[in-house]
Formats: C-alpha cells, sequence, structure tokens
C-alpha cells in the first residue's frame, strides 16, 4: 500500500517527532519514519493512528495506483464504424466487495468455454432483483445450480437451467444467489 503520510505531515509543518508525540498511545519518531518510507508495512490499526494524530481521516493517507482508461478510438454501430464525435474513455472493470467469479469450462446457452462470468451476491431480502436473470445458487455438498431464475415464491427459487432441455429446478431457502453482472471474455 502506499501512502502519504510524509506528504501530509510535512503540509501540517510537523515533524516526526510531533507525530509520533500526538499518536495514541505515543510511539518513537523513527517508527513513523519507518512507515513513512514503508520500511515497515503500515497496518489498519497504525494508519487510523497516524491519520488520528495529523488530524485527518484514514482514507486522506492512502494512494491508489492510477487507473488506466482506455481511450476510445471507434464506435461500431449500423451505419458503420466510425471515431468518436468527441474524446471518450472507458474504465476496465472493476470488482465489488460482493463480487464472485464462475468459469465456463464448456459452452452452454450464451456462454464459450473460456468465458469468465463475474456474479454480484445478494441476500436473500434482495432476491427479486435478479428475476429473468442468469444467476449462480448455492446447494448443499459444494454444488451449484446456474441457471435463468424465472420466478420465486417466497422463500422458493425457480431455476431454469442453461442446457437445453433441462427441467425446472426448486430452490428453497438459498442462504445466498449471485446474479450475473458481467460477462469477460477473450478473442
Amino acid at each position: 500500500m502506499i501512502t502519504s503520510i510524509r506528504q501530509v505531515r510535512k503540509a501540517k509543518k510537523l515533524t516526526l517527532a510531533d507525530v509520533a508525540e500526538r499518536c495514541d498511545p505515543p510511539t518513537t519518531p523513527q517508527t513513523i519514519g519507518r512507515l513513512e518510507t514503508g520500511t515497515r508495512t503500515v497496518s489498519v490499526t497504525w494508519l487510523n493512528r497516524i491519520a488520528k494524530a495529523l488530524g485527518v481521516e484514514a482514507q486522506d493517507l492512502v494512494t491508489l495506483p492510477a487507473q488506466t482508461n482506455l481511450p476510445v478510438a471507434a464506435i461500431l454501430s449500423n451505419d458503420g464504424t466510425h471515431a468518436p464525435r468527441y474524446p471518450q474513455n472507458v474504465a476496465p472493470p472493476r470488482s465489488s466487495s460482493k463480487a464472485i467469479a464462475m468459469l465456463v469450462d464448456a459452452s452452454m446457452g450464451e456462454y464459450r468455454a473460456g468465458d469468465e462470468i463475474w456474479c454480484e451476491k445478494l441476500a436473500p431480502e434482495d432476491f427479486a432483483m435478479a428475476l429473468n436473470r442468469d444467476v449462480l445458487v448455492p446447494r448443499p455438498a459444494g454444488r451449484f445450480i446456474f441457471g435463468r431464475m424465472i420466478g420465486r415464491d417466497g422463500t422458493k427459487l425457480q431455476i431454469l437451467p442453461l442446457e437445453g432441455g433441462a427441467k425446472q429446478q426448486i430452490v428453497e431457502d438459498a442462504a445466498w444467489i449471485a446474479v450475473a453482472s458481467r460477462l469477460v471474455r477473450g478473442l
């Protein structure tokens, strides 16, 4: 993790000793120096202690790596491929804390072997949001069902598997489900 402890400390015109004294409990200037330079790992506890000593939020001390956006070179539409009218960028996908992934080993439905399906986990109170969407549903003994959620009746979920000719499956009292939210496919 890259921190900006030194930059914030210097901007506030504080010495290492000043910050060390303001920490609760107090620490040594050498420890603060090691945390600033990265020779000692900055834990969340240390980050919070130093942020409080500097009078800032912990998030102000963390520098996230720059995200590289991709420039849009062309747009494919019904009337052909053309350059964008104004500069545009697309951001590479980011996952959330509720994200999980599924790998496709054999082509099925609209999914091809080699695809990655990114899913967002939902708690039971949010299952209604998954109606008519592809979902991953956990089953006992490390098994899963993946298919289209076509209905819900109380705690019962009606899942239509993707395999042609497969019968609808009923799952009762699922602890969670995950809705397919992004398809990652190499060309």
